[in-house]
């Protein structure tokens, strides 16, 4: 029983054998890029890649295939550019072409990222998929800083206000509001006018009452005369040279101190 099972996977081995020689049966492409020791392989594996993303990107494209399967083709879609990738680097080893700088960006242009996830594309319809369209809605951008330069441009005699007259309408207002503020100072000038002479005059006659002590009254004057001249009928001349006060202001003073 052993030897026939030995001779089948014998002829089985010869018969794949001969089919590959004669190209019946395709080839497979090696899981891992790093399998691949032959140049033109690794073009022929990332040509194919390449094919398969096409097909699929076209089909992606139909918005009408349910959500589930449209999420299946884009993760499909991202698994196939990652393998492209692992190719086009075991090319670059394999002393081939850099196509990830040289290589045409077609199907990578056609995927679009969402901001702050890098690395994993929308295709198609996978971008008009609940819980995706939020996540492409940006904010309005703000309007760009005009610079210094720019803001120079509008700056001219209107800016400065040199034509705010000759429309017509601000000179008539400007003289109604000037006549009125030149009656509000008049009116002004003439009350504070009036306020301080009233008080200049309420002053003096409030000096005026105000009793000097040292004012010499003509019946002081008629006795200090009589003093003097009794003082002269008795040899004794005295003369005051300035108010002295008699003997009941002084008292008076004393009594109030």
């Amino acid at each position: 029983m052993a030897r026939n099972a030995e001779k089948a996977m014998t002829a089985l081995a010869r018969f794949r054998q001969a089919q590959l020689e004669e190209g019946k049966v395709k080839e497979r492409r090696p899981f891992l890029a790093s399998e691949c020791s032959e140049l033109p392989k690794a073009e022929k594996w990332r040509r194919q890649i390449i094919s398969e993303i096409s097909k699929k990107v076209a089909q992606i494209q139909n918005a009408g295939l349910g959500e589930f399967r449209i999420r299946d083709l884009n993760d499909e879609i991202n698994k196939l550019l990652r393998e492209k990738g692992h190719w086009e680097v075991r090319i670059k080893e394999l002393g081939g072409p850099d196509y990830a700088r040289v290589g045409p960006k077609m199907l990578d242009h056609e995927g679009k990222e969402v901001p702050g996830n890098r690395g994993y594309k929308y295709f198609g319809a996978a971008r008009e998929l609940p819980g995706v369209r939020e996540l492409f809605e940006k904010e309005p951008v703000p309007a760009a800083r005009k610079t210094r330069a720019e803001l120079m441009k509008d700056v001219d005699a209107e800016y400065y206000g040199y034509r705010d007259e000759d429309d017509g309408v601000l000179i008539p207002l400007e003289t109604q509001y000037e006549k009125q503020a030149m009656l509000e100072a008049v009116q002004k000038w003439r009350t504070e006018k009036e306020t301080r002479l009233s008080g200049e005059k309420q002053q003096h006659e409030d000096e005026e009452e105000e009793e000097n002590i040292y004012t010499v009254h003509d019946e002081e004057r008629d006795e200090e005369n009589r003093e003097e001249q009794e003082g002269e009928e008795g040899g004794v001349a005295f003369i005051a040279h300035v108010p002295v006060p008699s003997q009941k202001e002084v008292g008076h003073a004393r009594a109030h101190t």
